[in-house]
């Protein structure tokens, strides 16, 4: 399918997750958030790319296979020697995920100046980032001084999701520090209440949210797992929107399903690729809704496995049981 403007770009890393079975059996589903954000927005219709650095191994052919699946478009993959990264994913009995990761010497933290030019020749209407990626060096510097290079263009919408992972193994201030960071270069910042909980210990997630407001981004949305989700939009005031209800079956993914839906419902209000002007006025309940619907259909089924935008529609517009 043609590319064009609107289209969303996320950055970051492709993960194997290795997900318990039972009887010692794991089974490989592709993960990473910044892969699940695209695969999303890809699913839901939406024009996007990811721009990742992709192994040649075995786990490298099955990420090339599940984006293409899902048509994001793969111009700014980059071939890489270096192995795929894993992560050995456990749920408790509410189907909730933790994660453990195998991080050294894999692909995705490589990234070089050159292959950074690329990510955004296209002036994307947004680039997405967040999670290991901004956390794991070398890459992590290089990717910090990109957004602050995109930021300063001003046509590109900055999204970013924190996902704190590896920060949580080493002192709250640095990882606070970090997160901060890219807090202010950032137009849109989605996080979960779990992750402002280890940033901001005692803190209310309003209170967190409402600070980093006031440091830069013009939409600050905070996710509170079945109780839905709260936003603090340019006039600073929180906008909270529920969950439905769902048979939960695990939590991989949510997220970042979360973040697909979300922005994919900007998109299509025409809120991307002006900066923060763009986000401005926008009808935040409504976006929000989306948002978590996305999210409960992924809770809904294993794995990090978005639904598509017809699955969207049906279940906002169910069609009626004709045999009841």
């Amino acid at each position: 399918m043609p590319y064009g403007r609107r289209m969303v770009t996320a950055l970051g890393e492709a993960i194997i997750d290795l997900v318990a079975e039972g009887d010692r059996r794991f089974i490989a589903h592709p993960g990473g958030s910044p892969l699940n954000v695209a695969v999303g927005l890809g699913r839901l219709g939406q024009p996007v790319s990811l721009a990742a650095r992709l192994s040649r191994d075995p786990f490298g052919q099955l990420f090339r296979a599940h984006i293409a699946e899902s048509g994001v478009d793969p111009r700014h993959i980059v071939d890489a020697s270096e192995p795929s990264t894993l992560s050995v994913a456990t749920l408790d009995p509410d189907g909730v995920a933790r994660y453990d990761f195998w991080t050294s010497g894999t692909s995705d933290w490589q990234w070089t100046e050159a292959e950074l030019a690329g990510v955004v020749a296209d002036e994307p209407d947004a680039l997405h980032t967040g999670s290991l990626t901004l956390e794991l060096e070398p890459g992590a510097g290089r990717i910090v001084d990109l957004l602050a290079r995109v930021g300063a263009a001003g046509r590109t919408t900055i999204s970013y999701d924190p996902n704190v992972r590896m920060a949580k193994l080493g002192p709250v201030e640095a990882g606070r520090a970090a997160v901060e960071r890219v807090v202010a270069l950032a137009h849109l910042v989605k996080v979960s209440a779990e992750d402002l909980a280890w940033l901001y210990p005692g803190e209310e997630p309003v209170a967190a949210a409402t600070r980093w407001a006031a440091a830069g981004p013009e939409l600050v949305v905070v996710t509170l797992g079945a109780d839905g989700a709260v936003a603090l939009g340019p006039d600073r005031r929180a906008v909270h929107r529920d969950a439905p209800p769902v048979d939960v079956v695990d939590t991989l993914g949510a997220g970042d399903a979360f973040s697909s839906g979300l922005l994919a419902a900007l998109a299509e209000r025409g809120a991307l690729g002006r900066g923060k002007a763009g986000l401005a006025g926008v009808d935040l309940p409504a976006v929000l809704d989306r948002a978590i619907l996305v999210a409960s259909l992924t809770c809904a089924r294993p794995g990090a496995d978005p639904p598509t935008l017809a699955e969207v529609a049906e279940a906002e517009n169910p069609r009626p049981n004709l045999l009841s």
